[in-house]
């Protein structure tokens, strides 16, 4: 199974569990200039770096690549997390998000501060930066990266706002079964921003499965998918065969660590889509 799809089922599956769970531990002093922190999951390591913070790291999860992350232990991945090795680095805090809720029962009881931190708007790329801040006391050089992401987000949209045409783009996280972001997901806010729609805006939850017959009714405009997806291995079956994006050759392959990813590398990712989608409404990228 693709990484990809496989965090994403991981989040559908323990969604219940993350919905009984705080969001974040009781409030208690933040641990700053002293922190010892283990991020399990990538976008976090992403932002401790924005920040200038990455010494107060101790240990991070799989696929992490942030700068000067590389010697550091890996201690989760997209179906666990080590809490021995978790343990063993003395961290003054763990940060994760709500679906890996059951993973980390054992470090609370363990006296281990753990923060729970939801990730699936784009909102909730800045608010976690904020309390990233906040944590290691790069208050000042959080608000500075915002700020910074902001202005570059905000000249992408003023281009958008003038595309000719909005197309509609279909995300793709697994092609069989059919995975996809939906309308509540922070991906959709990026195709919106970049001045697409998103074909899949009819999906309750942020990441699910997504029909063979709904995507052949939708006949999205474009395609981007994840290549451990493999979509065009299956160009020659049902539904691919029969979209119109597919026989125009519309299919783009995204780059996980910035279209997947809700951290600051979002960036990247809003401007290799804004190009993708301007092509297709038939308007000059910049």
């Amino acid at each position: 199974m693709p990484r990809c799809v496989a965090l994403f089922a991981l989040v559908a599956s323990f969604a219940a569990c993350a919905r009984g769970a705080p969001s974040r531990s009781p409030s208690t002093s933040p641990p700053a200039r002293g922190a010892r922190i283990v991020t399990l999951v990538p976008s976090f390591a992403d932002d401790i770096a924005a920040i200038g913070a990455t010494g107060r790291l101790v240990g991070v999860s799989a696929f992490t690549d942030a700068p000067a992350t590389a010697a550091l232990p890996r201690v989760a991945d997209a179906t666990g997390v080590n809490a021995e090795a978790v343990a063993l680095l003395r961290p003054t805090i763990v940060l994760g998000i709500p679906a890996q809720a059951r993973f980390v029962q054992v470090l609370r009881r363990a006296g281990i501060r753990v923060e729970l931190l939801p990730d699936d708007t784009y909102g909730e790329i800045f608010s976690n930066l904020r309390h990233m801040g906040e944590l290691t006391g790069n208050r000042r050089q959080a608000a500075d990266t915002i700020a910074r992401l902001r202005r570059r987000t905000g000249a992408v949209r003023a281009q958008s706002l003038r595309l000719r045409y909005h197309p509609s783009v279909f995300v793709v996280l697994g092609a069989a079964p059919i995975w996809t972001a939906g309308a509540q997901s922070y991906i959709s806010t990026l195709i919106v921003l970049a001045g697409g729609r998103n074909a899949a805006s009819d999906l309750p939850a942020p990441y699910a499965e997504y029909s063979a017959e709904a995507l052949l009714r939708r006949q999205p405009d474009m395609l981007i998918a994840d290549p451990a997806a493999n979509v065009p291995a299956w160009f020659g079956r049902e539904p691919w065969r029969s979209l119109r994006a597919v026989r125009l050759h519309r299919v783009y392959a995204l780059d996980p660590d910035t279209i997947e990813r809700p951290g600051p590398r979002y960036a990247d990712g809003l401007d290799w889509l804004f190009a993708r989608v301007a092509r297709v409404s038939g308007s000059p990228a910049r």
